[in-house]
């Protein structure tokens, strides 16, 4: 109980150095007066799909409310806020593993508007943290000493974004806390959300939350506390992309089944400050081709913020081939190119953050409802790939999800499956965007950047004139994991050393997404077989992890004359990446210590 009300307090409070000291001074030393529980947390990597019976709640404290949400991200969020707008007496909880609101958000962005109009139509009027509208939208195709501008006619519809705002998604993500305390939400960060209680049934009726305190054998240390049982009628999964409580329940209940395998990218991100002159608020440009070859999908994005900032990055999506590729070293290359690099030329690097995103896209999103609760925004996954867009469509996720439970509840139901919920999500808008545009990723997987990009206008095309694919619906043929080449079937690739100017290291990077780790707490990079990397990986891909890695957690060293492989787990920015592409599928990214992880600024 000591950890949820320390939890509480921390609500009314995004300052990431108050609620590191707060935990400190305050939650630890009440902590050392609640009775010892059992360690958990080892059994909970083993095992993350058995059902759990709520008799396995033990020891801990169990608290209970009407809705429990699972991430404060922008669907999260929406979703609070939405309850309490048509249904007051619901009582809504949402647990954030960040230390604050918005600290591991990572996105471009540039937001399409219409989902926050439909939450609050008067956001703007409200203070919402938005920055310059959309003046220019440019699409370029890059070689490497060259830059071809598409006109804007060849351009299709579907890859426009209308009043289009450029924005910080952490900084709005804190507004938005902000407005569901306002209605009423209890908000607890520092809280991580690592299983779900289950029923006689298997339906699901809450989560378990993270124990704090435990050392890296995961024994219990000074000051040590259990993580709480969280009853609720219903539970919404917001963690964002490959969360852990969302691939565990997504296998439990068979979710896929019938639907394509998911896709990702992985999304990296600077903030930069420029000089004056070169700075144009609104101006945002999509970058095609270099540094990427022809077939390694992906691009780079510069916007340009408020006050001289400018956001700079390149998605590279998880299903290229080449086990010898770093998109981390990549991104470095990108901001090399002559229409780049001047414009950060006696700019300061600010921040940097790396995430995973969902880009399977309308084929790909798996069933909505289980038993007792729902998956919403990128949990589900709702980007649409042509526009690199996801936040309005999880804020609309977040509407129409809330709308179901909250009509369930008043009917006097609970930890059933909602039907309804599926429809009330997809007809927001989301089904009517992403259907149009499903064919895109599957032809750029198959085809490459120029031929894949050509079919893919031509599928756009099509269905804006005559509203229909010539392609009809095309599977993902591969998981992302699936199509690393061996080693021995590509020339290795080799990156220069970074300058420290304009290109940097992952140390000095990782440095400015101020990660917080406690050394001494139970390793949340799991290996199912430790053999795995150096018998298999290392022969056959080169143990592609080191490079797969934007944050540098994996290495692979030697001692005594062999091969070892090491996980500096401290270093982990959260961005799940190893858990997608590794060959093996033997790494399993969970939950670390709550508060732990990146505590991003301006990202």
């Amino acid at each position: 109980m000591a950890v949820f009300l320390a939890c509480k307090a921390l609500a009314v409070s995004f300052d990431p150095r108050r609620a590191a000291n707060h935990l400190d001074i305050a939650a630890l030393d009440l902590l050392e007066a609640l009775p010892s529980a059992p360690s958990w947390s080892t059994r909970f990597v083993i095992d993350t799909t058995e059902n759990r019976s709520m008799a396995e709640a033990g020891n801990r404290e169990t608290l209970s409310t009407d809705v429990v949400i699972v991430g404060a991200g922008p669907a999260g969020l929406a979703a609070a806020i939405r309850l309490k707008q048509r249904h007051p007496e619901i009582a809504v909880t949402v647990v954030e593993k960040s230390a604050e609101i918005g600290g591991h958000i990572v996105s471009g962005a540039v937001m399409d508007p219409c989902g926050l109009d439909a939450l609050i139509p008067d956001w703007r009027l409200k203070g919402a943290p938005a920055g310059p509208d959309v003046v220019e939208d440019r699409l370029h195709f890059l070689t490497e000493g060259g830059d071809f501008l598409f006109p804007g006619f060849m351009v299709p519809p579907q890859m426009k974004t209308r009043n289009g705002v450029v924005i910080s998604l952490g900084d709005l993500c804190r507004w938005l806390g902000e407005q569901a305390a306002e209605h009423g939400v209890d908000i607890f960060p520092m809280t991580a959300a690592v299983d779900v209680l289950t029923g006689p049934d298997g339906e699901v009726r809450g989560i378990i939350t993270g124990d704090l305190g435990l050392d890296r054998e995961g024994n219990p240390k000074p000051g040590h506390a259990a993580g709480i049982a969280l009853e609720a009628k219903y539970t919404l999964i917001a963690e964002g992309a490959r969360g852990s409580l969302a691939k565990s329940l997504i296998s439990r209940f068979g979710l896929t089944q019938g639907r394509s395998p998911q896709k990702y990218g992985l999304g990296l991100k600077e903030v930069w400050e420029i000089p004056a002159e070169r700075h144009q608020p609104g101006r945002v440009e999509h970058y095609l081709g270099f540094p990427l070859d022809t077939r390694t999908s992906g691009g780079g994005f510069l916007y340009h913020a408020d006050d001289r900032k400018i956001y700079v990055g390149l998605v590279v999506y998880l299903d290229y081939a080449d086990p010898t590729l770093s998109p981390f070293d990549e991104f470095q290359r990108f901001k090399t190119h002559k229409s780049i690099a001047p414009l950060l030329e006696e700019g300061t690097r600010l921040s940097y953050g790396a995430r995973a995103f969902t880009a399977g896209g309308w084929q790909s999103i798996p069933e909505l409802s289980f038993p007792g609760g729902a998956l919403i925004g990128c949990s589900a996954g709702f980007m649409n790939a042509p526009r690199i867009k996801a936040i309005h469509n999880a804020i609309l996720s977040g509407i129409g999800a809330a709308d179901a439970v909250g009509e369930a509840i008043v009917a006097g139901r609970a930890n059933d499956r909602l039907e309804a919920l599926e429809h009330k999500v997809l007809e927001t808008g989301i089904e009517a965007e992403l259907k149009p545009v499903r064919n895109v990723k599957p032809l750029w997987s198959r085809y490459g950047t120029v031929f894949g990009a050509f079919l893919g206008g031509v599928d756009m095309w099509s269905q804006a004139i005559f509203g229909r694919s010539p392609f009809g619906t095309l599977a993902h043929l591969k998981r992302d994991f699936e199509t690393l080449q061996p080693i021995s079937a590509v020339v290795p690739r080799h990156y220069p050393r970074p300058d420290g100017r304009l290109t940097f290291d992952r140390a000095s990077s990782v440095f400015l997404a101020n990660l917080s780790h406690d050394e001494d707490q139970p390793v949340h990079l799991r290996l199912a077989d430790p053999s795995i990397p150096v018998e298999r990986n290392l022969p056959v891909y080169g143990e592609p992890a080191p490079l797969y890695c934007p944050a540098g957690v994996y290495e692979v060293g030697e001692e005594a004359g062999a091969a070892v492989f090491r996980i500096h787990a401290a270093n982990c920015v959260h961005c799940k990446t190893c858990d997608i592409k590794d060959p093996a599928q033997n790494i399993t990214w969970v939950p670390p210590e709550g508060g732990s992880g990146p505590n991003y600024s301006g990202l």
